[in-house]
């Protein structure tokens, strides 16, 4: 059983467990499957509170996918939410990444 498989098994039994559909959406950008590990950050990042990882990490792969505007987007919603959090170090690094993005 691969990582991903055994991911989604314990989906089954907790499926609004963020840091698994964390997981999930990481191991679906490694195995290639861009869109489905993307429409879970979306998923991330959509639900209140949001995951504030979770945008680095969609930042990032549509980054790598040559998508920075998209990518850039991602970057200031995340900021946003992560200074709403009170999580400056996410927002910094956000910000770090989003100054190195050439939009």
């Amino acid at each position: 059983m691969s990582r991903r498989e055994k991911i989604e098994a314990m989906l089954v039994d907790e499926p609004d467990d963020v840091f698994l559909r964390y997981s999930l959406a990481m191991e679906l950008d490694k195995e290639g499957e861009h869109e489905r590990s993307l429409a879970e950050y979306q998923r991330l990042t959509g639900e209140s509170p949001p995951y504030v990882p979770a945008f680095f990490m969609a930042a990032q792969q549509l980054a790598r996918l040559d998508r920075s505007d998209e990518a850039a987007d991602v970057l200031r919603s995340g900021i946003a939410a992560a200074h709403i959090e009170g999580n400056a170090h996410a927002a910094a690094e956000m910000g770090e990444f989003l100054a190195s993005l050439d939009t």
